[in-house]
């Protein structure tokens, strides 16, 4: 099994990175594991409290259960993945039921700031994009999709997001096998890494 890690700041362009490399090989073959639905169980607390938490902060990820769920597809197993609700700021209860694939490729903000996790994977993948560029990005999702307002928004992008990227997310392009500038559509870098699948599949 080829474990891929896909990282970069929110709004960077992980998932069209992902889903350009998808659209190029077997259905079938690559599974996709996000970091989204590894956020730890805040059922003990309130609405309000879940609001403040710091999302953007590495302590926030339940990395723990996102490594032993890579290890039981390394071994063949099916695992349950979380499912988490933006809106609730909380998982939902339910899980999806994931299956073992030849390319499993895991995305998120964090996920190379855990060391354990980042010795998992056998590519290592950072998308970068000016932070203008990602702050529209992430403003036109969480106001479509999540339904925040822009003050929200736009508060937690200068409180939160912000200096966790400085702090925690952009120093982890040194660990990277390959940065992927996506200001633009970069097909030489998503080509490099589709022929290391390639190569891999078989």
């Amino acid at each position: 099994m080829l474990i891929i890690g896909i990282a970069g700041g929110t709004g960077c362009g992980k998932t069209t990175v992902v889903n350009q490399i998808l659209n190029e090989l077997p259905e079938g073959e690559v599974g996709i594991i996000s970091q989204d639905s590894y956020y730890k169980d805040t059922s003990h607390l309130s609405y309000d409290e879940r609001v403040k938490i710091n999302f953007d902060h590495p302590r926030s990820i339940d990395f723990e259960l996102l490594e032993s769920h890579l290890k039981e597809l390394r071994k063949g197993n099916a695992i349950e993945q979380p499912v988490y609700s933006f809106v609730k700021h909380n998982r939902t209860g339910d899980t999806i039921k994931t299956l073992p694939r030849k390319v499993m490729i895991v995305e998120g903000i964090l996920i190379l700031t855990h060391p354990e996790l980042r010795d998992m994977f056998d590519i290592k993948i950072f998308v970068h994009a000016d932070s203008d560029e990602r702050l529209i990005r992430r403003l036109k999702r969480d106001i479509t999709e999540r339904g925040r307002d822009i003050d929200e928004v736009l508060s937690r992008y200068q409180n939160t997001l912000k200096p966790m990227h400085q702090q925690f997310i952009e120093p982890m392009k040194e660990y990277a096998d390959i940065i992927i500038p996506n200001n633009k559509y970069n097909t030489v870098a998503v080509d490099i890494v589709k022929t290391i699948i390639n190569e891999k599949l078989n």
